[in-house]
């Protein structure tokens, strides 16, 4: 994602990002939730192309409003946060303007012990320095299924999207 040119990874600034997910019903409802707790950075590669990493805390993973839909997503029909406290994400190298341009950066999801394939869909920005000036923002989707989150199927779809807004640290952007 298209941020400063540093030799040293960016922090993600947590109080100002955010990470969240949606879910839907088979009854046509959508869940949105949030990972209140997580960590990440921008690395800028040799090369000039740059990485993203993140950690989210699943044991703070909430829907808001429904106490009920929270107990049962940090269960082990879902996140199992007790075994699995962590996700992971890592993207691929990618070219440094694409947070001005918007498009697609793979990347490998590690969730519940599963590692597997994700593609992020970034959104394009207006503003100068996106992470900066306005936040980067982007999502993607994959099958809980392929996670093992086979819990409610009768109630709940297939598919988790992750959404992002991601902030970074002012330590002097280029």
């Amino acid at each position: 994602l298209a941020w400063a040119e540093h030799a040293r990874p960016v922090a993600i600034d947590t109080e100002h990002s955010v990470i969240g997910f949606e879910i839907r019903t088979r009854y046509g409802q959508r869940l949105k939730g949030r990972f209140p707790v997580f960590s990440g950075q921008v690395q800028t590669l040799a090369d000039g192309r740059q990485q993203v990493s993140l950690d989210i805390d699943a044991r703070h993973a909430q829907i808001q409003g429904y106490r009920r839909y929270t107990g049962w997503l940090r269960s082990e029909q879902f996140f199992d946060v007790r075994h699995h406290p962590m996700i992971a994400f890592r993207s691929a190298p990618h070219a440094a303007g694409l947070a001005h341009t918007g498009g697609e950066v793979e990347g490998e999801l590690t969730l519940r012990g599963v590692s597997g394939g994700i593609r992020m869909v970034v959104d394009s920005s207006e503003c100068e320095t996106p992470g900066y000036d306005c936040p980067v923002a982007g999502r993607g989707t994959v099958s809980r299924a392929a996670y093992g989150m086979d819990g409610w199927q009768v109630v709940v779809g297939d598919r988790v999207t992750f959404v992002l807004q991601i902030r970074l640290h002012r330590a002097a952007p280029s």
